[in-house]
């Protein structure tokens, strides 16, 4: 479990012993029902912020994914950190997957930039411009790619452990969205992708595009 989980989880079963600790005290069956609820929300808190290992594929040039998730949108755009005609890959994270983000390229991290903004339903696709997020440019060997940290509808809190002129390594943690969200990974137009519309990914594992 990711530490980030850990004050809900901990505060999910410091409410169900209280409930439960009341119930049999007074009997009274609302805080059973109370208590029962709170130990559910901790399964789910458990859940939500598990914290997997993942093996990154070796290989020069590769691209791996920032998060688990569906492949919602693949679009050319210009970024400020990968250049005019990047090809944006757009994951969505549903509320069952795995949160914990992870670096999609070894390199350094040349910036960092957050925006806040609306919340949108994360798989909409006015998201990846409007909603609150983490812009994040990285560059390596080969070039320079970014990924976002974008909040969902019900995600509202980013959070980012990375700096400018942070060394990384692809498949690294660097933070996570809490409940529910989307990021997005950049890549330059001579890049050759490797997932495709619809396609389910692991972050740390899935390679999503190699640079020339």
């Amino acid at each position: 479990m990711n530490r980030a989980g850990l004050p809900f989880a901990l505060g999910g079963i410091g409410a169900a012993l209280f409930c439960v600790g009341l119930w049999l005290g007074l009997g009274w069956e609302v805080w059973r029902v109370l208590g029962v609820l709170s130990s559910i929300f901790t399964l789910f808190c458990i859940l939500f912020f598990r914290d997997p290992e993942r093996l990154p594929p070796a290989g020069e040039g590769l691209v791996v994914s920032p998060a688990d998730g569906k492949v919602v949108e693949i679009v050319t755009e210009d970024d400020p950190h990968v250049g005019p005609d990047a090809q944006r890959v757009s994951i969505f994270l549903s509320i069952l997957s795995v949160h914990v983000n992870r670096i999609p390229m070894s390199g350094h991290v040349a910036a960092v930039d957050y925006r806040p903004g609306r919340y949108l339903m994360a798989f909409a696709g006015k998201a990846s411009q409007d909603n609150e997020q983490t812009h994040i440019g990285l560059v390596g060997a080969r070039g320079a790619v970014a990924f976002k940290q974008i909040a969902g509808f019900i995600a509202r809190r980013i959070v980012c452990t990375l700096s400018v002129g942070d060394s990384v390594r692809a498949g690294d943690r660097c933070g996570l969205i809490r409940f529910g969200s989307r990021v997005d990974v950049i890549l330059p137009p001579d890049a050759r992708l490797r997932v495709g519309l619809g396609e389910h990914v692991r972050g740390g594992e899935t390679i999503i595009g190699e640079l020339p």
